[in-house]
């Protein structure tokens, strides 16, 4: 395991020499310190990133070049897939089929980017018809330049190549700082880069406190492109703060998504999609269908099955077989949803299953899949993000009813309509205000597809071609072709 930050193609340890504590969520035992970043190790981040972008021709490379970098880090990363993977499952606490899938979609994230990188080669500017024939006129797409990326803990290597494949790909340059509770596989990410060759400075690792080196890169004045996925409230201050500088913004933020379910729906099914939709991750997923609606005719069995099953989950070190609910990510995570299942409760909320620590785990950060009942529509858990394994279920009548409680949140990154009537779950679809739309299922994510959310939820799309776009501006350059001179001021 690395323990140095990553700047300018060499690693070194944080300029004051302070390091951090790396948690097993699973036993809560050190594992591993991993250096601090300073605002002056960030500096030198930023200033190498700077320099490769501005002097040493990054972003004048052609497409084709990049690519060759992007397919030899997944090629890099295919090739430590399984080792990856467990460490992402003793830094993150997700079961190792989860964490596997992960590491295997980053892989396929840089591959995706990497034919994107080579078609602005076949692309390179679009002609532009003007109304007067005495000029042409073009336009170009070119890289933004240095962006800052700070990415959240829930999916440690895949939210770093969501944000540095495409950028790598765009002709940017790279300062990217993990979370603090899961840097381990984003400094692997640096040394199978640069097992690449990929030159230096332009991709630099720097790991430490948000309020520390995540504040550094938001304030740095040669940063020219802030790309954040976290927290709402955080999500807000880096938008004050870029607005200093005018800085580009991207900013994948909270949710909370409803999942509307039909009676003409197969309740197995229905089941199956709900928990998928819940339960992954632990529920750590910002897209996560927390809020269930159930049309009345089947909403008592499906509740029933869905008690039924959830119950059956197997709870434990995401290392173990068979387990598919590994522990919350830390100690704040654990007490901040035990806390939320609490209030819920006092709101009025019904426990149907869950809401506290398993038996026989001593240790660890384990909660047991939770399903809740009549909370309250003015309730934090039917309103807040909880991101744990957290279910709000319940009733409706009509398709309006439905549609209208899906819409009634300040979130909108995703929803999923469940329903054997196509026209009618097309219908929904199209009336759900949120940026991600599931048809009879929850939760599949497709590189090729774009990601993002409607209000509180975020600006911008990552994934597909809309996330190269995040790291490209677009000029203009027009032309004065007329042999008659401009006649103004000289006639």
């Amino acid at each position: 395991m690395r323990s140095e930050l990553y700047i300018d193609g060499k690693w070194r340890p944080s300029s004051d020499g302070r390091t951090f504590d790396v948690v097993n969520p699973a036993s809560e035992e050190v594992i591993h310190r991993i250096a601090a970043a300073t605002a002056e190790d960030v500096d030198a981040a930023v200033k190498a990133a700077r320099r490769a972008f501005d002097k040493d021709g990054w972003p004048k490379l052609p497409g084709r070049e990049r690519a060759r970098y992007l397919r030899a880090i997944a090629d890099g990363i295919r090739s430590r897939q399984a080792e990856i993977a467990r460490l992402e499952v003793i830094d993150n606490g997700k079961p190792l089929p989860e964490a596997d899938w992960d590491i295997a979609d980053a892989a396929g994230c840089f591959d995706f980017y990497a034919g994107l990188a080579e078609q602005l080669d076949n692309n390179p500017e679009e002609p532009i018809a003007l109304a007067d024939a005495r000029f042409t006129s073009k336009a170009v797409k070119e890289p933004i330049g240095v962006a800052g990326a700070i990415i959240p803990w829930n999916y440690p290597l895949l939210m770093a190549a969501w944000k540095v494949a495409p950028a790598l790909a765009a002709g940017c340059t790279v300062v990217l700082k993990p979370a603090e509770v899961t840097s381990l596989t984003a400094l692997e990410l640096a040394a199978i880069a640069d097992e690449a060759g990929l030159p230096p400075g332009v991709l630099n690792i720097v790991t430490g406190a948000g309020s520390v080196a995540g504040q550094a890169i938001i304030d740095h004045k040669g940063v020219d492109k802030l790309a954040f996925t976290g927290s709402g409230p955080v999500g807000a201050k880096i938008m004050a703060a870029a607005a200093r500088d005018i800085k580009r913004v991207s900013l994948e933020l909270g949710g909370k998504s409803p999942f509307v379910v039909f009676d003409d729906a197969d309740i197995d099914e229905a089941v199956e999609w709900i928990m998928f939709g819940i339960f992954w991750n632990q529920g750590q997923v910002c897209s996560a269908t927390s809020r269930v609606l159930v049309q009345e005719g089947i909403y008592e069995r499906l509740l029933a099955r869905l008690v039924e099953e959830t119950k059956k989950i197997k709870i434990g070190d995401g290392l173990e077989e068979g387990v598919l609910l590994g522990p919350l990510v830390s100690k704040r995570q654990y007490e901040q949803v035990l806390a939320a299942i609490e209030a819920a409760k006092d709101a009025g909320a019904t426990v149907a299953c869950g809401g506290k620590r398993p038996g026989g785990f001593d240790k660890g950060y384990y909660l047991e899949p939770t399903v809740l009942t009549n909370a309250p529509l003015d309730s934090d858990a039917w309103r807040e993000e909880i991101f744990g394994p957290v279910l709000c279920i319940r009733p409706f009548a009509t398709e309006e009813e439905a549609i209208e409680l899906a819409n009634d949140s300040r979130f909108g990154l995703a929803a999923a309509v469940m329903s054997k009537d196509d026209l009618r779950a097309e219908r929904v679809a199209a009336a759900f205000r949120a940026g991600i739309v599931w048809i009879n299922c929850s939760q599949p994510t497709f590189t090729e597809a774009p990601w993002g959310g409607y209000k509180e939820s975020g600006i911008g799309r990552e994934l597909g071609r809309w996330g190269l776009e995040n790291y490209l501006e677009t000029k203009q350059i027009s032309k004065y072709v007329s042999e008659d001179p401009w006649g103004w001021y000289i006639k």
